[in-house]
Parts: C-alpha cells; sequence; structure tokens
C-alpha cells in the first residue's frame, strides 16, 4: 500500500499492515475504558484501531501535514484527541490518568521517550511500542545483558516482548527488523526510599566503561578507592571481577544501600 511521503528527518516508517497493527491493539490490551496516548499516529492505520476499541485515544503528531490529515480522517470522532506537538516537550499532565501509551515509534525517539515517560509524575501504566528489535531486547535483558536502559526500563515496570515484525513490512523499510514489546509499571517496594538520582549516578558510573571490571569503573566514576569498592563489592557478596551488565536489578539495589550508607553517592 502506498502511503504518504515519509521523512526521513523524522524517522517515518509506515506499517500498514492491519493483522501486525491488531497484534499490537491485542498485545497492549486496550479495552473500552482505556484512554490510549499514540505517538507519531502517522497515516492513522493504528489510530483507527485504536478508536475502535478504546474510550478514548490522544494522539500526538509532530507533522503537520499528517496532521491536518489525521483531523480530516478522524477529527469528527469524539473519541480523538489530536496534538499537532514534538511528544518530548508534551505535557503529560493534560492526559487523565490512568491511560497506556501504544505506538509505532521513529527509533531515536526510544530512550528518551521511555524514560521521560517513566519518569513523570503522571506517568502511564502500561507503555506498549514497536521499536527496533535490538532496542526491544535490551529492554528486556536478563543479568549478562543488562544496560543503563534495561536497569532504567526494569526498575520502573515489568517489560515483556511481544510479536517481531519484519523490515519488509513497512513503507520505507528500515535497515533493521522491529519488536513490539511492553512495559508495565509496578510498585516496588523495596525500593521506596531509594533516591533515583542517586541510584542511576551510581549505574551511570558502573556501567561508564563496559569492559571493564565494575570494581575499576565504580572507582574511576566515583572517585572511590579502588580496594574500598572492591571491599564493598565482596561485602554485599558479589565478586570485584564482576562486570555491571551481570548484575540484577536486586544486586544494584544492595549495591546502593551500600555505597550510600558509605556516604560515597
Amino acid at each position: 500500500m502506498k502511503g504518504p511521503y515519509a521523512k526521513k528527518s523524522l524517522g517515518q516508517h509506515w506499517l500498514f499492515d492491519e493483522a501486525v497493527l491488531l497484534d499490537i491493539v491485542e498485545f497492549a490490551e486496550v479495552g473500552a475504558s482505556d484512554t490510549i496516548l499514540e505517538v507519531g499516529p502517522g497515516p492513522g492505520g493504528l489510530t483507527k484501531l485504536l478508536l475502535a476499541s478504546a474510550k478514548q485515544v490522544v494522539a500526538v503528531e509532530l507533522d503537520k501535514k499528517l496532521f491536518v490529515s489525521l483531523k480530516n480522517s478522524y477529527g469528527n470522532n469524539p473519541k480523538l484527541v489530536l496534538y499537532n506537538e514534538d511528544i518530548i516537550g508534551f505535557d503529560l499532565g493534560r492526559i487523565a490518568a490512568p491511560y497506556k501509551v501504544v505506538a509505532n515509534i521513529p527509533y531515536y525517539l526510544t530512550s528518551k521517550l521511555i524514560r521521560g515517560m517513566l519518569e513523570h509524575s503522571n506517568r502511564p501504566d502500561v507503555i506498549v511500542l514497536l521499536v527496533q528489535k535490538e532496542v526491544a531486547q535490551r529492554l528486556a535483558a536478563a543479568p549478562g545483558a543488562m544496560s543503563t536502559l534495561s536497569l532504567m526500563a526494569q526498575f520502573h515496570a515489568n517489560v515483556t516482548l511481544g510479536p517481531v515484525v519484519p523490515k519488509e513490512f513497512f513503507e520505507p523499510a528500515p535497515k533493521v527488523d522491529s519488536q513490539v514489546v511492553a512495559l508495565k509499571v509496578v510498585a516496588r517496594p523495596e525500593f521506596a526510599g531509594v533516591d533515583q538520582g542517586k541510584f542511576f549516578r551510581l549505574a551511570k558510573a558502573g556501567f561508564g566503561e563496559r569492559r571493564k571490571k565494575l570494581t575499576n569503573s565504580l572507582a574511576g566514576g566515583l572517585r572511590l578507592d579502588k580496594a574500598l569498592v572492591a571491599k564493598m563489592l565482596t561485602e554485599i557478596e558479589l565478586h570485584e571481577n564482576v562486570r555491571a551488565q551481570e548484575l540484577s536489578l536486586e544486586q544494584w539495589l544492595r549495591l546502593y544501600i551500600r555505597i550510600n550508607d558509605s556516604n560515597n553517592l
């Protein structure tokens, strides 16, 4: 199917296959009581299906021509609230909670968008995105393949992988396959007293040089004595040769508590 001209500068790749779009809606478990935020609706293929299933769809489209096209196609639908804005500057406080995010987003937006949404005071209950396959798998990574992105996502949410969508399904086709990923926000009581700024400062230091042992990365990133770092790792039952990507979320919490209690964060 021939779609509107895609702008490379906005990372636009259209998905028209209705079966795949339905898979996304079903994976997000969109129901008649749901308010949905759709980021970058583009030609409106996903928008149409969301409007058929949800109570309300708030669609934020940066491209002026696409915004006008969407308004002409769906503007009379009382379920649709349409904004011609950049999602990065969009105030999520304008959406009535609870709500879900369901979208096929440009690859370059993924990390910044997820972080901004999960850290917002009016964060969504569920975020379901079609993103670059490699990024989806990084978000859901297990210890051994963790990164600052997976740690940030899993700090706030349970991450589940959905269907893989081959690049050939898009117009124009991107260079890589995509995958659906769901982030279901959860309360983690054990993290209730954690200073998130300090926690992620620790993580940033730990992942600062992925090829280095965690002892060396933390010593350099936090400007601590290497022997002291090795001692603290041993005290929380971590080997001094462990690397940042090998730690679980729970181990990062133990490490945070130990280093924070020593006033080194």
